[in-house]
């Protein structure tokens, strides 16, 4: 269901510095610590693909990538050395400002990757912890959405917090002409247990990811579920998918990361899912197996 093929994508790591402290960031613990890659590496990278053009889009991220003053100039050197694609990922606060945005899509920026963590002011901006966050990103959205040749995507990570709001949110975007695709990641904490009582239940989030599912197909949108079990979504099956571009980031983020414990499953020597991780470590803790709700796929 999703619009992107994320083999054509190649991701770079340049910022660690963010200006949110939201409850549901899987690095805030490690943030202080975890180095960007350098303007010499993406220099190396740009000149491998300009060579062998292995990529046609590059995804510009970190933290908070637009916090780097540099971005507007790593964006032109992107472009001028063939990436047809040049996307940033970001919170979205600073596209608030029609200037910025301005000088974004002048140095070649020409799609956006936005999170939006709820459905209304209240709900978002109690995750990121920051009073008028969402109203910021709205109108960064907003500003976008009438500039030509400029495709909008969000994500949202789904916790407790936010799962009984996908379908609300779905309308809360629908009148955004250039947002091509809505992605729900479930959240996991990178860690073994879920000490800030984050991770949502797959059984009870799954009728409103399904609904909006359906919402957000029927305006057109792209979609994209991450860390959700496969066999769960039904006729939904197609919306799942946990591909990623092909990531540049700090070595040491990789060991938090395998700390999650994906890829449990009672039935997994059964089944032939290609797409599914499972479930993870915390996620058990919490919720236990789904024994009975979880099915093997043929």
């Amino acid at each position: 269901m999703g619009c992107f093929d994320h083999r054509q994508y190649v991701s770079m790591t340049m910022e660690f510095r963010c200006n949110l402290k939201c409850v549901h960031c899987m690095i805030e613990d490690t943030m202080d610590r975890l180095k960007p890659q350098t303007t010499e590496q993406l220099h190396a990278l740009l000149a491998q693909n300009g060579m062998h053009r292995k990529w046609k889009g590059l995804i510009l991220t970190g933290s908070e990538i637009t916090l780097h003053r540099d971005l507007p100039e790593w964006v032109r050197m992107a472009r001028n050395s063939g990436f047809e694609k040049v996307r940033i990922q970001t919170h979205g606060m600073r596209l608030g400002s029609e200037s910025y945005c301005a000088e974004l899509v002048d140095a070649g920026v020409n799609e956006f990757f936005i999170s939006v963590a709820g459905a209304d002011a209240a709900t978002h901006d109690g995750i990121t912890t920051v009073h008028g966050s969402f109203d910021k990103t709205m109108r960064g959205l907003e500003i976008l959405d009438k500039i030509p040749d400029v495709v909008t995507i969000t994500n949202t990570v789904v916790t407790e917090r936010s799962y009984r709001q996908l379908p609300q949110l779905v309308e809360r975007l629908a009148h955004l002409k250039q947002l091509a695709q809505m992605e729900f990641w479930f959240y996991f904490p990178m860690s073994e247990s879920d000490d800030k009582n984050l991770v949502a239940s797959h059984i009870a989030a799954l009728p409103l990811l399904k609904q909006a599912i359906a919402d957000a197909q029927a305006v057109g949108r792209g979609i994209e579920v991450k860390n959700f079990p496969e066999c769960l979504l039904g006729s939904d099956r197609a919306a799942l998918y946990n591909d990623q571009p092909e990531l540049y980031i700090d070595d040491a983020f990789w060991t938090e990361f395998m700390r999650n414990g994906f890829y449990q499953c009672v039935h997994r020597d059964q089944c032939s899912s290609k797409q599914c991780l499972g479930l993870n470590t915390a996620y058990v803790k919490k919720f236990g197996w789904h024994k009975e709700e979880l099915s093997p796929l043929a």
